[in-house]
């Protein structure tokens, strides 16, 4: 014995109704009976939907600047702040004429989420130093085959057309919301 701390066990004989476990058993069929007549806890999903809480992280977006370049410049701290290993990219140098499509001199050529092993933690998003990544509240669609759960920049990229942009503003730093009601008081000037 290494220390003095010895714990008495109670050696007691179990009774016949405890050996043959009825009890127990009875006791799972009142709680199996009881929410047999309960109210239904499950939805028809397709013709409902639950509300999602504010905080919901759902589908990735790649944002867009005001312009509607790519804001993302691949510089990988999203990656690598990944858990899951689940972003995958590949940078490529901005060429002359593409200043349009692009707001920097590097940007991501290629830029997949698997998500099938993303587990919406939400690190990417504060890793990106260009807020050029969010988790919206969208939900991911459900496929047949797992090469669908590869998301490349056709599915991650929102669209180019301002109407069509995704609001994000309530994930967004407080900082980049000043910039932008500055800017947008400046313009308007």
């Amino acid at each position: 014995m290494l220390t003095n701390r010895s714990k008495k066990i109670a050696d007691r004989k179990m009774s016949f109704s405890e050996k043959i476990y009825l009890p127990a058993i009875v006791n799972g069929m009142r709680i199996t009976f009881g929410h047999l007549f309960r109210k239904k806890a499950t939805i028809d999903y397709p013709a409902k939907t639950r509300e999602f809480s504010e905080i919901y992280r759902g589908r990735h977006v790649l944002k867009r600047d005001e312009e509607g370049r790519e804001r993302c410049t691949a510089c990988g701290l999203c990656a690598v702040a990944c858990p899951a290993e689940a972003i995958t990219m590949v940078s490529a140098e901005r060429k002359p004429g593409e200043e349009h499509l692009y707001r920097e001199e590097k940007y991501a050529s290629v830029y997949e989420i698997n998500m099938l092993r993303c587990i919406f933690c939400g690190l990417c998003e504060e890793a990106c130093p260009k807020e050029a990544i969010f988790l919206t509240r969208e939900t991911v669609s459900s496929e047949y085959n797992r090469d669908s759960f590869i998301y490349g920049k056709d599915k991650l990229v929102e669209p180019a057309d301002p109407e069509r942009r995704i609001d994000v503003s309530k994930r967004q730093t407080p900082e980049v919301l000043e910039f932008k009601s500055d800017r947008t008081k400046k313009h308007n000037k």
